[in-house]
């Protein structure tokens, strides 16, 4: 089914900004790929706090892939999870670059928040840090959501 859900144009600039994020500075990163289609929107916070961290990159991206799709290709590092009561799953990649996922349902298929933990010290942060405030932000977008 086509996207009908546009992350750089469909989440508000102020939930954005107030999350942390830059919105002014959001880039556009569409990826069609065949019968796929994703429209995705990359987002910075570089709230920088020295020894620990120098922020979170965030890629959001709306595609028409199902939920169980997504299951099926990442549950081996996935569990089910809800946001505001709507179907999602939770990915934590051990042997992924500091990231947390959250794949929320949609009715054209999936929403993917991707956020990138930016550390700033040689020593990798625990991975029950990756997620921190995280659930937060996506429950603030999901009402956007188609």
């Amino acid at each position: 089914p086509p996207v009908t859900f546009d992350p750089c144009h469909d989440i508000p600039d102020d939930v954005m900004n107030a999350a942390g994020y830059d919105a002014a500075k959001k880039e556009v990163a569409d990826m069609p790929m065949g019968t796929y289609t994703f429209l995705g929107c990359l987002y910075k916070n570089d709230d920088y706090l020295p020894g620990v961290s120098r922020g979170f990159g965030l890629n959001i991206l709306a595609g028409n892939v199902t939920l169980e799709e997504e299951a099926q290709k990442n549950g081996h590092i996935s569990e089910p999870a809800s946001i505001n009561g709507r179907a999602a799953l939770l990915r934590v990649d051990p042997s992924a670059s500091l990231a947390c996922t959250y794949v929320l349902e949609t009715n054209f298929g999936i929403v993917i928040l991707d956020r990138l933990y930016h550390s700033d010290s040689v020593t990798r942060p625990p991975i029950e840090v990756w997620c921190d405030g995280f659930e937060e932000l996506v429950a603030s977008i999901e009402p956007f959501l188609s």
